[in-house]
């Protein structure tokens, strides 16, 4: 297998393509957010099915996976394959369960996550966006996969504000399980910043900042040491207590000395002269004084949920708590158009808790790319897969829209003409998204007269119209197909586009010129176009009017030098 290529999309099966592309623990954190229908009835969900229904797909606004060969497949490659762990409890979940989209999502997924777990480096980390209807099957697939011992946590991340659901409690969660490869794992220890009431109470502020107001703050951990850290110091004998010297690592972080090459009482002895450490008499213990430098904050636990109206009740920001991992709401400037996008501040989040500058982040389900937007905005390398074109163009013109400068390469896509004819017979709705992504228009799925994509332009006044695409991937090609785009067109849709794979016929030119000219801004444009796929591929695009970004565009990034020299 070649070296990993990084800050690559990648097109196609993410399970063909770790199997590849992606060598054996050489990545250092995973977030995968699966798509999953939960918003069909449970009685749907856990119809036993007869097989003979459509394979799994996963496309990008069609969340459905159906028990067929793929999830067979999967199945029977997992039940003779060497993870037995794995094998034996997708068993007992198929036989309990039967054979429905539930257990076809999770045969589909088994065999992915023991391909998560082969590429993750032994300090790595992975986390699983679910929801509650396949979280708790996942849950012991991953247990099962990782060992129950590596799971560290179950996060509760709130997802939306309110929902309605009648008989219930109102369903607003979501859950991200997190699991490492190994005890030696990488962890910033982030933090979330105080509320207000907590400092008030227990700091007092002075001409320094705040400074802690009470006792608390021990210099001691847990359990008997041998050495300099388990004698007495100033009279106070740790051992005594079943405890040893300790000093917090943020006490050490305050003070603009280097206390490295001292031993643990010489380093006490350093901070009692420059008054950190403070001696009351009848107290038990030595204790720190802390002050509440501008990133502290207590530990982040794992109920990741903003409360609206909370605003000013967080020390050092007005945001409200938890406001840094907000929902999307419908019209917030980050949303691009993608039904399951996530916030980018939940990524960020996630990035900066299990990585570090320079690591490789892979996203195997990446479709509108929020992980990968969140790694290039953090100085991370990233590797993103997903199965759609329709996706993989979105990401590209996101990431594109937001780094200025920055060329985003897509493996797997056709590079020449044999490679686009194979996707069109193979897989011509794909075909489809990828030739609306090519010409930079948004795909409209062939419904109604919108035909299989538009393209806007700005109209004199700058008013917004657009051009209408069919896309045509058959080996041969006639008039009627000029017929189709002259009916689509109409007042705000003035100029078809017709791409084909095979070359137009003479009539069919003869028939585009015949259906004359649209007028803007002084100039004119054919109402109807031809272009090849070998035009597209060699770089020519139809003659349009000042065009106008098919998705919202996603806010532009600043750059930061020290990641550019990082990266």
């Amino acid at each position: 297998m070649a070296d990993l290529k990084t800050n690559v999309l990648y097109y196609g099966d993410n399970l063909e393509i770790l199997r590849k592309h992606i060598p054996d623990e050489s990545i250092d954190l995973i977030y995968l957010d699966p798509p999953f229908n939960s918003n069909r009835s449970y009685n749907v969900l856990f119809r036993e099915s007869s097989g003979a229904g459509s394979e799994a797909q996963i496309e990008a606004f069609e969340d459905t996976w159906h028990w067929g060969p793929s999830a067979q497949g999967a199945y029977e490659e997992v039940a003779t394959g060497p993870h037995q762990r794995v094998a034996r409890m997708l068993q007992a979940m198929v036989d309990g369960l039967g054979h429905n989209d539930v257990t076809a999502y999770l045969s589909m997924m088994a065999v992915r996550l023991a391909e998560l777990h082969r590429v993750l480096k032994p300090t790595g980390s992975l986390y699983l966006h679910c929801d509650p209807t396949a979280g708790p099957y996942l849950r012991v697939l991953m247990d099962a996969v990782f060992g129950p011992k590596i799971f560290r946590n179950e996060i509760v991340w709130r997802r939306t504000g309110a929902h309605n659901k009648g008989r219930r409690f109102a369903p607003v969660h979501d859950t991200l399980l997190f699991y490492t490869k190994g005890d030696a794992h990488t962890w910033t220890f982030p933090t979330r910043p105080y509320m207000r009431g907590h400092v008030e109470e227990f700091f007092v502020k002075d001409a320094q900042r705040y400074r802690t107001n009470y006792f608390g703050n021990v210099l001691t951990g847990s359990g008997v040491r041998g050495g300099e850290s388990g004698k007495p110091w100033r009279g106070f004998d740790p051992t005594a207590k079943g405890r040893h010297w300790a000093i917090p690592k943020r006490v050490l972080g305050e003070i603009n000395e280097d206390l490295t090459g001292l031993s643990q009482h010489e380093k006490l002895d350093r901070l009692y002269e420059l008054g950190y450490i403070k001696i009351v008499p009848g107290e038990a213990w030595p204790t720190y004084e802390h002050r509440i430098a501008p990133n502290d904050g207590q530990p982040i636990g794992d109920i990741w949920a903003f409360q609206p109206y909370t605003r000013g009740t967080v020390f050092g920001t007005d945001k409200g708590i938890d406001e840094d991992v907000r929902w999307l709401s419908t019209r917030d400037k980050e949303r691009l158009g993608y039904p399951t996008q996530k916030p980018l501040a939940l990524l960020t989040r996630i990035i900066n808790a299990s990585s570090d500058a320079g690591d490789i982040v892979l996203d195997p389900f990446c479709g509108c790319g929020t992980a990968v937007h969140a790694a290039q905005k953090l100085g991370r390398r990233w590797v993103g897969i997903d199965i759609t074109h329709l996706a993989i163009g979105l990401i590209r013109r996101r990431m594109q829209d937001a780094f200025s400068g920055l060329t985003v390469e897509v493996m797997g896509e056709p590079k020449d003409l044999e490679g686009a004819r194979y996707l069109a017979s193979t897989k011509p709705k794909q075909f489809e998204y990828w030739v609306v992504d090519k010409l930079d228009a948004q795909p409209t799925g062939g419904k109604g007269q919108e035909l299989d994509g538009v393209k806007p332009f700005i109209e004199f006044g700058d008013k917004v119209k657009r051009a209408v695409i069919s896309v045509k991937g058959t080996k041969s090609v006639n008039p009627e197909m000029i017929r189709e785009v002259l009916g689509a067109l109409g007042p705000d849709k003035p100029i078809g586009i017709l791409a084909t794979l095979a070359k137009p016929t003479g009539g069919m030119i003869t028939q585009a010129v015949g259906a004359g000219f649209y007028e803007s801004a002084g100039q004119k444009y054919y109402r109807v176009q031809i272009i090849t796929v070998e035009d597209i591929l060699t770089g020519k695009r139809p003659h349009l009017p000042s065009p106008v970004s098919p998705f919202a565009k996603a806010p532009k990034e600043k750059k930061n030098p020290q990641q550019e020299a990082l990266l």
